[in-house]
């Protein structure tokens, strides 16, 4: 391996000065007589070498979106437009992360001119951005003395997201809701499916909307009203700090959060909500609201590059850029939330948000990695179990709705069967 990396002209001209120092110093022309067939060596092997490289370059992904683990089919196509390669190496450089399955992404052949070869692997790999970029041929003649190395920018991208789960509807009630037709009930009357009291009768109302019982009683016409239901702005934050993700041996709450993300984001787009992302860890990573499935592709960009970090400016979520997220509007923390977490989302439920909180529970991820009849184990699990009940509380007190995941379960089964339950603060209002 060491005498491939080392160019073989290096090596041969080094043995024929050594030759020639030898003969200057003993003055014997056996010395010389040994360094000819070096030298003649040599001189084939320029004027053998290869001229200018002349190859054109392109790749193709089987799949520019996957999911985690998913083989994805790389093919490396090369034409040679010079002349004719004796020997020549080809090295597809693949992003570190991905684990080659099957094929190689290294090939040696001869090219002629005109001819044209092909790469084909499979890779898979972990949630991420990656970026293919740099391909490199080797050439050299067959004394392999004369040689070069060229790099070709064949860039592209795959990315791969966090396992998608598809929700059903879920039930939000900001105080404010945009202009737009939606599936969120707005607190005023007109056009709806659900009851919001009774009007005068204006020309042009439907027979059908009028309320006959109270014309009867006031001897005057009266229409119902309904609720009107319209779209909305909601923001998801994303926390993506280590000390609230990151435990012993590595284990992490991060990607059970960053795929809670993705079905929040993927039902409330669905809904016809407006919606932004906000990475919370070293950083601000801040996704634009908007709709539709443009948006939706945005952000599941955005979370299959996000990773977790720690920041002293960071380390609270009392930090949040609320100038972000539109008064009143609704706001989604993905956390498994800690005892400073608390006062941070009363403050945005006091400044006028609608708050919800999705909370994978650390507990009970890190006792499935700990000895569970160990009672050491036991007693210290009741304790701090009894610590997250009263964290939730308090928010629930505080008007946060919340949503305690344990990671062991599928996530859309606890979503509904813990969202769609009615909520007194919903009802009244607060």
């Amino acid at each position: 391996m060491l005498f491939s990396l080392m160019s073989r002209f290096n090596f041969l001209g080094l043995i024929v000065y050594a030759l020639l120092i030898a003969t200057l110093f003993t003055l014997r022309g056996e010395f010389l007589i040994l360094a000819i067939p070096f030298v003649v060596y040599l001189m084939a092997g320029f004027l053998f070498a290869p001229g200018e490289v002349q190859l054109e370059v392109s790749r193709h992904l089987s799949a520019e979106r996957a999911t985690p683990d998913t083989a994805v089919e790389v093919t490396v196509t090369v034409t040679n437009l010079g002349a004719a390669l004796e020997e020549v190496q080809f090295e597809d450089v693949v992003p570190p992360q991905l684990k080659v399955l099957d094929g190689s992404p290294r090939s040696l052949v001869t090219l002629p001119r005109g001819g044209v070869h092909t790469l084909t692997y499979s890779v898979s790999g972990p949630r991420g951005g990656y970026v293919f970029e740099v391909f490199k041929a080797k050439v050299n003649d067959h004394l392999a003395v004369a040689g070069s190395e060229v790099q070709f920018k064949a860039a592209n991208q795959l990315f791969i997201f966090p396992p998608l789960t598809h929700l059903r509807h879920i039930p939000i009630r900001p105080r404010r809701t945009r202009v737009y037709a939606g599936s969120i009930p707005a607190r005023a009357g007109g056009a709806g499916s659900e009851f919001f009291g009774v009007r005068d009768y204006q020309p042009g109302d439907s027979p059908r909307a009028i309320n006959w019982r109270a014309s009867a009683r006031h001897e005057e016409l009266y229409s119902n009203e309904f609720q009107q239901e319209r779209v909305s702005d909601v923001g998801i934050v994303l926390d993506g700090r280590l000390r609230t993700n990151a435990f012993g041996r590595g284990h992490s709450l991060f990607e059970y959060s960053v795929m809670a993300a993705a079905a929040l984001a993927d039902a409330f787009l669905a809904q016809g909500n407006r919606v932004g992302l906000l990475l919370y860890a070293n950083y601000l990573g801040w996704t634009l609201p908007a709709y539709g499935k443009v948006q939706r592709e945005r952000i599941l960009q955005a979370l299959a590059r996000a990773k977790t970090g720690d920041s002293q400016v960071f380390s609270a979520l009392e930090h949040i850029p609320t100038r972000l997220f539109p008064p009143e509007s609704q706001i989604v923390v993905v956390s498994p939330l800690t005892e400073d977490d608390v006062a941070p989302l009363v403050q945005l439920r006091g400044l006028g948000y609608q708050v919800m909180a999705i909370s994978p529970d650390p507990i009970s991820f890190e006792m499935s990695y700990l000895p569970a009849k160990d009672p050491s184990v036991q007693m210290a699990s009741r304790v701090v179990r009894m610590e997250r009940g009263l964290l939730l509380r308090k928010l629930q007190h505080s008007g946060v709705q919340t949503l305690s995941w344990d990671v062991t379960q599928p996530f859309d089964q606890v979503v509904a069967r813990q969202l769609h339950r009615p909520l007194g603060w919903l009802r009244t209002g607060r």
